[in-house]
């Protein structure tokens, strides 16, 4: 069992908070909002908050009348908030989004290697033949996620073979570390940074995989996505900080503790389910507790980073103002915990 900080009230206060925040702020339909709508929808399924999920409508429906913007892996983010809305309204016209985000995930979106997705933006060819762990969110895990729900054997078998090559190529053997991103034409890693939302990204998709997929064990791909699950964790524990926070480069003592990293990374040891990740967990909580003001905003998240020259890249990108992705995974973060603790009083 695992004993929390923080009680269940408290726990429905703090993401009563940080869903209003994030629900108020100024947001358009791309990846950071792709997050931030992703937490609120586990804030929803989790806590039954009614005023949630009709609040996420009514912005979806006004911006489905003002115009959609072109699709790419990124915006398909989006796609969770659809499975979700879709899931608890049966409204033909989320469905008919999420069919078109598929469409193009299957037969637009570029790729390279052995069928693997590359990291898109926009509509031009941003970065030829990269792969980002950013991906695995954004895509690989809403694949999964609509392969399930409508019973799609391929979809689900592409999606896991996009974590399988994402493993393949981003995580180290050594460390279990993940870099942020694969460049496969020079067949390197760049600038090489164990960035800490890339490690984030992957470990808490990773994670999901086992809570979202049926019968997970009789998917051959779903073993190597549970043994780099746990050799990540098994190195990520041992360098979180005093405060609860990982680092924005994480095995470099100077670089700053960033919050949106940090939650993602508790959020998949909650639901690894390890109880002796229990004290690491609490710790974040208390890091987190100090990181989220009254009103529900999420203080000290990077600023969205594209794989950086160097280090210093890394360590001068900003933390001063509120990010959708930033609110999405403290959203994870918490509503796994009042999963858990809903769990647990069942059992």
């Amino acid at each position: 069992m695992l004993k929390l900080a923080m009680d269940s009230t408290e726990l429905k206060t703090t993401i009563d908070r940080v869903v209003d925040y994030t629900l108020n702020m100024d947001l358009t339909w791309d990846w950071p909002c792709g997050v931030a709508y992703y937490g609120v929808s586990r804030a929803f399924e989790v806590t039954g908050e009614q005023s949630y999920l009709d609040r996420m409508a009514a912005w979806c429906d006004e911006y489905i009348e003002a115009g959609l913007p072109t699709w790419t892996v990124n915006t398909c983010a989006m796609g969770h908030m659809l499975v979700t809305l879709y899931q608890h309204t049966n409204e033909q016209k989320y469905l008919d989004l999420i069919l078109s985000k598929i469409d193009y995930i299957r037969n637009h979106a570029l790729r390279f290697a052995d069928r693997v997705l590359q990291h898109t933006v926009s509509a031009n060819n941003d970065f030829p033949e990269q792969c980002w762990a950013d991906t695995l969110f954004m895509a690989a895990y809403f694949q999964l996620r609509v392969g399930v729900m409508l019973n799609d054997s391929s979809l689900i078998e592409d999606a896991l073979h996009q974590y399988y090559w994402h493993i393949n190529f981003l995580q180290d053997e050594k460390t279990g570390l993940w870099y942020h991103g694969y460049n496969h034409v020079n067949k390197d890693h760049m600038s090489g940074m164990f960035w800490g939302r890339a490690n984030a990204w992957a470990a808490y998709t990773m994670s999901r995989v086992g809570k979202v997929l049926p019968q997970p064990y009789l998917y051959p791909p779903y073993m190597h996505i549970d043994s780099s699950l746990r050799d990540q964790l098994a190195t990520l524990k041992r360098l979180q900080r005093e405060d609860g926070l990982w680092g924005t480069v994480l095995d470099y003592g100077p670089s700053y503790g960033e919050v949106s990293a940090s939650a993602g990374i508790a959020a998949a040891m909650v639901m690894n389910g390890n109880p002796l990740h229990g004290k690491y967990i609490n710790l974040t909580l208390d890091g987190m507790a100090n990181n989220i003001t009254e009103n529900g905003r999420v203080l000290n998240v990077s600023a969205g980073t594209a794989v950086m020259n160097d280090i210093e890249g890394y360590l001068n990108i900003p933390k001063k103002w509120a990010q959708g992705w930033g609110q999405g995974l403290a959203l994870a973060f918490l509503t796994a915990l009042a999963e858990r603790q809903k769990k647990e009083k069942v059992e």
